[in-house]
């Protein structure tokens, strides 16, 4: 049997631009399939390049180094947002980048975002560009008070916004968040948080994982729970509407797609992110394929198992100096499947790992069982 067309054979070298936690995990995952991974990254000890075949530093934006990264792989991708789209583009030049440059600047900008997925027929919340203090005024009209008001691009875990309580609180908001334009961003009374992870390949062909239920703290993703306890036609909604943006997209790769579900059951869609997802996390043991591999796959041209799951589970995320003080307690504790990251600081609001937790599949436990199942975490 031979390999789908465009497919990479083993031992060739998949090239990962970033160099945190999903290069990490993504390079993992390409070991385990037979590729290299080489990692472009500005921190020559960071998460990645710890695990990883080879390591280029340098600038995300430095045309020799990315030209002399390009020289030693044979397909490009990416492991965060926060790096040179432009850079990407010099890379398309010189090999495959999946999934392309263009998707990476749709979802590095949220007002791009927004008016990318409004002209797809992708349901959002309701939302206004804010250019300058004399859009705020409209944007009070269109949203209503209260509403948050972003940054589009650079914001992640809760940072770059900003919930405007009143009219009086629009303007110092304006000021104090940077770069402008702004987003604004209706509240939406909103029954939980989901997400689905959907993955493309070279064919067309589509794969989701199941819906996630996602609980943050500070702004931050605190625990995912999958299934996700909603009812079937919300999670097929959710899943068809992964499929539709990831098609519009024409993606290559991996796709997360957080989502509201609004209190009639109404699923809009918040955020993408075209790479593994911190959602996404509690698939590394719950199913026989993870979203990091499903990626690996989709991006060498290889073929798309089912998105299969043969356990429920819950992730929680191990984040700062308060939750690693708990390491020794996690790592005794029987039933925690620990995944730690390799950061040297364990610094306030820093993702330093996760937890995952199995039950068997349709036993998904409720609140207390959840809370249970977590040991020394539960206290967090």
């Amino acid at each position: 049997m031979t390999l789908p067309a465009g497919a990479l054979p083993p031992n060739s070298v998949l090239g990962i631009v970033g160099g945190g936690q999903l290069g990490r995990m993504s390079a993992i995952a390409a070991a385990r399939l037979g590729f290299r991974a080489h990692i472009l990254t500005d921190e020559p000890r960071g998460p990645a390049a710890q695990v990883a075949h080879a390591v280029t530093v340098g600038a995300y934006d430095d045309a020799d180094t990315l030209r002399r990264f390009a020289a030693a792989v044979d397909v490009v991708t990416f492991e965060f947002e926060n790096v040179s789209a432009d850079g990407l583009e010099l890379l398309a030049e010189l090999r495959p980048v999946r999934p392309s440059g263009d998707i990476l600047r749709i979802s590095q900008d949220r007002i791009a975002e927004k008016r990318f997925l409004t002209d797809a027929g992708i349901p959002v919340a309701p939302w206004a560009e804010i250019h300058d203090a004399g859009d705020l005024d409209t944007a009070i009209g269109v949203l209503g008070l209260p509403f948050i008001l972003k940054t589009t691009r650079l914001g992640y875990d809760g940072k770059g916004q900003c919930r405007v309580q009143a009219a009086d609180d629009a303007h110092p908001a304006f000021a104090a968040l940077a770069p402008h334009p702004l987003v604004g961003e209706a509240m939406i009374d909103f029954a939980c948080e989901i997400s689905v992870m959907v993955a493309r390949g070279l064919d067309g062909g589509v794969v989701t994982f199941d819906v996630t239920e996602n609980r943050h703290r500070d702004g931050i993703l605190d625990l995912s729970l999958a299934p996700a306890r909603v009812p079937e036609a919300v999670a097929a909604q959710a899943r068809a509407i992964a499929v539709q943006v990831a098609t519009a997209l024409d993606l290559v790769g991996l796709l997360g797609v957080e989502m509201f579900v609004d209190r009639d059951g109404t699923v809009l869609v918040n955020e993408i992110a075209p790479r593994p997802h911190n959602s996404g996390h509690w698939t590394m043991d719950a199913c026989p394929v993870d979203q990091f591999a499903m990626h690996v796959r989709a991006v060498t041209g290889l073929p798309l198992p089912p998105a299969i799951r043969h356990s429920d589970a819950a992730m929680k995320n191990l984040v700062g100096p308060d939750d690693m003080a708990l390491w020794p307690d996690i790592v005794a504790t029987p039933g925690l499947l620990p995944h730690l990251y390799g950061k040297d600081a364990a610094r306030p609001g820093r993702k330093m790992g996760h937890v995952n937790i199995l039950f068997p599949h349709g036993a998904l436990p409720g609140e207390f069982g959840v809370r249970a199942s977590l040991g020394p975490l539960a206290r967090r």
